[in-house]
Order: C-alpha cells, then structure tokens, then sequence
C-alpha cells in the first residue's frame, strides 16, 4: 500500500513536543471575547445557583452558594444569593461581558437578591424572564378521608 517508515525514538520525541507547543498556543489564542451573555438563576429553597453562558449557550461562569462557603440554611439566604451573583460576575468580567439577558427559575429567598445582585453591577440587562416550571394539572389529590 504504502511505503513502511520507522520512526527513532528522537524523532518521536521532537514530534511529541511539537505538537504540545502547537496546542499550548491554540489554548492561549481561545480567550474568546463574550459581548452578550444570559445568566441563569436557579433558585430553590436550599441553594442558589448562577450561571452566566454566551449566545450559543457555553457556559462561561457559573458559582452556588455552596461553592462559597455557605452552608445548611445560610445557603438559601438573600445575602448569599449576592454574594454568588457577584462572585459569577467577577469570573465572567474576564471575557469583557457587558450585556446580559436574565432567565430565572425556581422560587426561593435567592430570587430576588440574586436579581438585584447582577443589576447592581452596572452591566446593561436586556431582558428579565421567568422560566419556573408550572404543573398543568399535577398529580392526582389524595383520595377523601371515611370517617
């Protein structure tokens, strides 16, 4: 088929490192700049979390409160929930983020806070959603007490 090629052990050695070096610089040149993004709030009555994605839906930052330090009931607190918004903005200032469209979901004390905490930080917000799931119908009632 073709011709057989044996390869030496430095000349496996120097493709090795050339290929690192080539990836090494693909990594480097990716710090993609990221114009407008949608951050994601899911609260619940446990936990806050935040995530900030580019347009196509990559995640390029996300953070909990549990991920902070809080933990057992301080998670579900207001305070926490601004501390997680500002501390998944600080992670998200890296790609030069300025526009933000906001899509909540789940009911918890964060909900608001964690609202107010990415408003408060100057980046311009386009749109404010609510994405919390509701029953069309539910489950069935328990059946009536005999007495």
């Amino acid at each position: 088929m073709g011709k057989k090629r044996i390869i030496t052990k430095a000349e496996a050695v120097k493709e090795t490192a050339d290929q690192k070096s080539a990836d090494l610089a693909v990594k480097k040149s990716q710090k993609r700049q990221v114009l407008k993004g949608i951050a994601s709030i899911f609260s619940s009555y446990n936990n806050t979390i935040v995530s900030i994605a580019d347009t196509k839906g990559e995640v390029i930052a996300w953070s909990s409160a549990g991920s902070l330090g809080f933990k057992g009931a301080r998670k579900s607190t207001p305070y926490a929930a601004t501390q997680v918004a500002r501390d998944v903005l600080e992670k998200a200032k890296k790609y030069g983020l300025s526009e933000i469209s906001i899509a909540v979901r789940g009911i918890g004390p964060g909900r608001e806070a964690a609202i107010r905490g990415l408003a408060g930080t100057g980046l311009n917000i386009n749109a404010l959603v609510d994405n919390t799931p509701l029953p069309h119908n539910g489950v069935r009632p328990p059946k009536p007490r005999r007495v």
